[in-house]
């Protein structure tokens, strides 16, 4: 957004009964049983995301994507907890019925963007250091009370600093839970964030902080397309597909 001047007017977080009962404490294995405990349970991770996105000034609603083996009772338990914040929680069967399944949502966005004047705002000023908008995305987002790093990638920081000092901040780490630890559930708090490496993306004008034991993708495959790709005698592409 920083770069681009993008300014939402609206955010959707989609959410599933089956990651809340993950994150409330579940076997994988378990997933499939009826537990509205379990999704009360791991309600508090849903409830960050939702914090975390009206610190940007941004309204939101969620989007349950319905799985088969969702019940009444708990899509109903998401939806209730939800409304307790003031944010609404629409079902969704995409999935299995296409664009009609996600019709409430899309109308329930354009209610929210005429109902309501988002103030979006970055989470930080592109005029504090790196190392001060790394911990403030570490503390904000992910709950943390540290964030770590060896003195080489202190130093590598330190170099940034001198002719990138502006550019934004992209962090890399696990999906499973705000911590850098897969393991943590929830909502965890008062974690350590370890820094092991920062990429520079100089092209794009942003820095890749990795945190913890985490596989990046590669941008290409080992064969890319464009390898294909040619003119032929008539000055027609070939190899598109």
């Amino acid at each position: 957004c920083q770069k681009a001047d993008l300014k939402p007017d609206a955010a959707v977080i989609v959410a599933t009964v089956r990651a809340l009962k993950k994150h409330g404490g579940i076997a994988n294995d378990e997933l499939n049983i009826a537990n509205v405990e379990a999704v009360t349970a791991g309600f508090d991770n849903l409830m960050r995301h939702i914090d975390n996105i009206s610190k940007f000034g941004v309204p939101a609603v969620v989007a349950i994507n319905r799985f088969c083996s969702d019940t009444d009772d708990e899509l109903t338990e998401i939806k209730n907890l939800c409304r307790k914040l003031n944010v609404d929680a629409i079902e969704c069967n995409h999935w299995s019925d296409g664009s009609s399944g996600a019709e409430e949502l899309a109308n329930r966005v354009v209610g929210l963007v005429d109902e309501t004047q988002s103030q979006f705002h970055t989470l930080y000023d592109n005029s504090l250091s790196l190392w001060e908008k790394i911990e403030q995305i570490a503390r904000e987002i992910y709950g943390a009370s540290e964030v770590i790093a060896d003195k080489k990638v202190r130093l590598q920081i330190e170099q940034y600093q001198q002719d990138y000092g502006d550019f934004p901040i992209c962090i890399a780490k696990t999906q499973y839970s705000f911590s850098t630890d897969p393991r943590l559930r929830g909502a965890p708090s008062q974690h350590v964030v370890p820094i092991r490496e920062v990429r520079l993306a100089a092209g794009a004008e942003f820095l890749v902080v990795i945190c913890g034991d985490v596989m990046t993708m590669p941008g290409l495959p080992a064969d890319p397309s464009a390898h294909d790709i040619h003119l032929n005698e008539r000055g027609q592409i070939e190899g598109l597909f």
